[in-house]
């Protein structure tokens, strides 16, 4: 199924498309919710009766008034208010490069365990306008990554089972403001400010079963579903990434089991994949400066439109807008102390 949540009436609503044509949850089965949130806290309840709704509407034997074309509606992020957001670091090779076109050793505790961090999940948003502040704008970036979210409670999950707790995929771009990253992370600290404004996820929530045909195996001495999806970006229609799902190194069932070790993880909670290589102009601008010391650095900017697409997943397109505001933190630095 694509689970999507659009704004109905500038409400949140819950809906499934069908080629091409949206219908409200409650038009497969009346006692459906139209909340994201309430689906998937009960979501071994309230799938099988949508799965079970959406063939019945396929095959035509179900009467239900016409969907509605998605290019008319205003969607929201899939999961508009997710309980948590982590993000990993789960593709070796956008780690290699990055630290070697910073002139360092790859990291040996990458091969050892996945990591992940908190962003803010109070700022996640869909397709549509990301908002800019000042400050965002030295040295703007995208990051193409892919994002599961959490479809049942538990806690020291083992990667075993891990996959059982996810609902599906989506596309995420976990937008990053790099000066204000780097100058909060020379204090050992972060991202905070650097990442905080803006992560995007959507345009909608693929189940599982829908990826059945596109599992491979994991890394060696890996486990955890794997898929084959070629992933790409594009920034004012010119391709600037491409990579593919399959190679993360560490799998999502391996990030649960880390992420849930002696914690809780809820329905809602959703978790990146981290950025595939060659998957932000930071890797970029590094291995081009690399490669030839006269290459121009790019950035996003105002105005740029970002699109993201992951094969069978859709594709996320976010425009970058300026914030009429000249409010400036990175200018408010202290003179340091004797």
């Amino acid at each position: 199924m694509k689970l999507l949540s659009y704004y109905k009436e500038d409400r949140e609503q819950l809906g499934v498309l069908i080629n091409g044509l949206v219908y409200d949850m409650e038009q497969l089965h009346p006692d459906l919710p139209n909340s994201m949130n309430l689906f998937l806290n009960f979501w071994d309840d309230y799938f099988p009766v949508a799965l079970a709704g959406e063939t019945l509407l396929k095959e035509g034997q179900l009467a239900v008034s016409g969907g509605q074309p998605i290019e008319n509606l205003r969607l929201m992020a899939p999961v508009p208010f997710p309980s948590s957001c982590r993000d990993g670091y789960a593709f070796r090779q956008h780690v290699a490069a990055a630290r070697r076109n910073r002139k360092v050793d790859m990291i040996p505790q990458f091969d050892e365990y996945p990591i992940f961090y908190f962003t803010n999940h109070h700022s996640i948003q869909g397709p549509g306008p990301i908002r800019c502040m000042p400050d965002h704008f030295e040295k703007l970036d995208f990051e193409l990554e892919a994002a599961i979210v959490i479809s049942k409670h538990g806690k020291n999950i083992r990667a075993a089972e891990a996959d059982q707790h996810i609902a599906g995929l989506m596309i995420m771009n976990d937008m990053s403001a790099r000066t204000l990253q780097m100058e909060e992370m020379l204090l050992n600290l972060g991202p905070a400010k650097g990442k905080d404004f803006s992560t995007v996820i959507g345009p909608w929530l693929v189940t599982l079963d829908e990826l059945e045909q596109f599992i491979t195996a994991p890394k060696p001495n890996h486990q955890g579903l794997s898929w084959n999806l070629n992933m790409t970006c594009k920034v004012n229609g010119i391709q600037v990434s491409a990579g593919n799902l399959g190679d993360m190194d560490w799998t999502f069932a391996e990030i649960i089991e880390r992420a849930s070790y002696g914690v809780d993880l809820y329905p809602g909670d959703v978790i990146g994949s981290g950025t595939v290589g060659t998957g932000c102009f930071l890797e970029l601008n590094g291995t081009g400066k690399l490669n030839d010391p006269n290459y121009k650095e790019q950035w996003l900017q105002a105005g740029d439109i970002v699109e993201m697409e992951i094969d069978k997943l859709g594709i996320l397109t976010n425009s970058i807008v300026r914030e009429e505001e000249d409010w400036s933190i990175l200018k408010q630095k202290k003179t340091a102390q004797p």
